[in-house]
């Protein structure tokens, strides 16, 4: 099966790779582009409607160097800029991941994730030396020793694992009251996604599985990683999981428990916190819950 309905999924923008070493097509694009500008913690200044963003030619007369060429909506350049707030109402990519409409998520997204991995490449990891911005932000090089660096995606599977009637979840200390999910965690080197899978529901719950199955991916850029989802069984009679290291607690939970704790999660705030609820839908870990609630 394919999952959707979580955020920044859905991009439908063009990348146009192939301009991101063409400097005399970027000089002009700058001008017309419309550009996404983000203070230093990746919160937006502009609203949701890219044709409402300001123009190149209105921040600045030339391209500045630091300026990341996003790509092109309905063949329109877009462009992205870190810049002080200064004031400014802002927007954090949760929220608009929540709010936005799908492309325009899509493209904080792609902003947020490129410029926070260059906030942490300044610098050559080979030498040390100041590096040099190429390939319209996209990627790093060091001039000292030729290293280049590009935007860091870590790998990390989600899996929703079912035990007949039983989903497996579990919480972090961290989490606010009565929030529960499915289980998490980075691909190691040398190791395939399934293997990952077993690897990660053994560690954090001692629970064994099979049968895993992948299911949709999405990219979560906080700050960088993509989330590959999947499904996976442990058996009938599995027993208690025993919560890992990184969980607080790690439970089975029967189909009407899970399918209360959605109906939970989507009614408004009361006094009170919810014996069970999950993540907002700008997730893969809420549609991956949904999909084995309702039997999908």
């Amino acid at each position: 099966m394919s999952l959707a309905g979580f955020a920044f999924a859905e991009g439908g923008f063009d990348r146009a790779a192939h301009l991101r070493d063409d400097v005399e097509a970027l000089d002009r694009l700058w001008l017309v582009a419309r550009v996404l500008r983000l203070d230093g913690e990746s919160r937006a200044h502009e609203g949701p409607d890219w044709t409402a963003w300001p123009r190149g030619a209105d921040l600045s007369d030339g391209r500045p160097a630091e300026a990341l060429f996003l790509g092109l909506v309905d063949g329109h350049p877009c462009f992205a800029l870190e810049r002080p707030a200064e004031g400014a109402r802002s927007t954090d990519l949760r929220r608009a991941g929540m709010a936005w409409p799908a492309r325009e998520a899509a493209l904080f997204a792609a902003a947020a994730g490129v410029l926070n991995g260059a906030r942490r490449q300044r610098h050559c990891g080979g030498c040390g030396g100041a590096v040099e911005v190429r390939q319209a932000g996209w990627s790093r090089r060091c001039p000292t020793c030729g290293l280049e660096a590009y935007p860091r995606t870590d790998p990390a599977i989600i899996v929703a694992v079912g035990s007949g009637d039983r989903l497996l979840l579990g919480r972090q200390a961290r989490w606010p009251a009565g929030r529960w999910s499915v289980v998490a965690g980075f691909v190691e080197p040398g190791e395939t996604l399934a293997q990952a899978v077993v690897r990660e529901v053994r560690e954090e719950t001692g629970v064994a599985v099979h049968a895993v199955r992948y299911a949709g991916d999405q990219p979560w850029p906080f700050p960088g990683a993509l989330m590959l989802g999947f499904f996976a069984d442990a058996d009938p009679d599995a027993p208690d999981p025993v919560a890992g290291e990184e969980l607080e607690a790690a439970a089975w939970f029967d189909r009407d428990a899970v399918l209360a704790g959605l109906a939970a999660s989507d009614a408004p705030e009361g006094s009170s916190p919810p014996r069970l609820a999950f993540s907002p839908r700008v997730s893969i870990a809420r549609a991956l819950i949904e999909a084995w609630a309702h039997g999908r």
